[in-house]
């Protein structure tokens, strides 16, 4: 089966307000759940770790885990 880029995973280079498209794609995945985040749908993420998070609850947990 052929997959469009709206298939495939992007790559981002996340910074502290916003983020970069390295690799075109539709979504990332949360680097704590592994939930699928559509890009016009992600809101958290870590610029020191580079991670996407599919939730607030879920960023926030992974941050204060890795202190």
């Amino acid at each position: 089966m052929l997959m469009s880029s709206g298939d495939k995973t992007a790559k981002l280079h996340y910074g502290p307000s916003g983020f970069r498209v390295l690799r075109p794609g539709h979504h990332v995945i949360c680097a704590v759940s592994g939930e699928v985040i559509p890009l016009e749908e992600l809101r958290y993420w870590s610029a020191e770790h580079q991670e996407a998070y599919a939730s607030p609850e879920i960023a926030t947990r992974r941050l204060l885990d890795q202190e």
